[in-house]
């Protein structure tokens, strides 16, 4: 069973429709992006893509921001969900990389309670760049 995180906190995960592999698209479906995909195999595809979940393999591999941040540059509207290894230090990042939601382990929910993850569910407020940018 998995945790949904968003700025509200943890929730059950609300999307029903199913999701295919990367390599088996199917309209209407969700898509499963590996770390190592390349967005732009999407391109064509995206407005009929209601929900891409890209994989995070560990917490320490950040492919997945950069994922979020091209597909969202590409112009891609619907829902994106980071999967896997993140951990609550980066929800603000994963929010301001384009992620709606984060889906975790019900383990990575116990060693890492409600309370850590809407610490940072104000990720707007504590964005260094635009700080320095005045």
């Amino acid at each position: 069973m998995s945790v949904i995180v968003t700025d509200e906190g943890f929730g059950p995960d609300t999307w029903t429709t199913p999701i295919s592999a990367f390599d088996y698209l199917r309209d209407g479906h969700g898509v499963d992006l590996p770390a190592s995909a390349d967005p732009n195999e999407l391109l064509g595809r995206l407005p009929e893509i209601e929900m891409i979940r890209v994989d995070f393999p560990s917490f320490s591999d950040g492919r997945g921001f950069t994922i979020a941040r091209q597909l969202r540059l590409m112009g891609y509207k619907g829902r994106l969900r980071a999967r896997g290894h993140v951990i609550a230090d980066q929800y603000a990042m994963a929010r301001r990389a384009g992620f709606d939601e984060v889906e975790i382990s019900e383990e990575l929910a116990a060693r890492q309670p409600e309370d850590q993850w809407l610490f940072r569910a104000d990720w707007q407020k504590h964005d260094y760049q635009a700080r320095l940018r005045g």
